[in-house]
């Protein structure tokens, strides 16, 4: 029984050794304390870029259209 008892604790511990290398989710915290997995922190991060990416647009698009005003205004002061 002695033999027994110690062998399934010797195969457990091994089991839970190979999850822990193998398919383990890995959690990064946030700012606030929070723990999210790998794919939560990418999904995150997906978002952010797209919001990013977004808000530089806008501003291009703004920085543009202010250009073309003064365009427009300079060239109605010279006729």
């Amino acid at each position: 029984m002695a033999s027994r008892s110690a062998l399934s604790r010797l195969s457990l511990t091994a089991t839970r050794s190979m999850q822990s290398t193998r398919g383990a989710t890995r959690y990064f915290s946030d700012d606030k304390g929070r723990v999210l997995s790998e794919e939560e922190r990418a999904a995150e991060n997906v978002y952010i870029k797209k919001m990013e990416k977004e808000k530089s647009e806008k501003q291009k698009l703004k920085h543009e259209k202010e250009k073309a005003e003064k365009e427009n205004q300079g060239s109605d002061k010279k006729t």
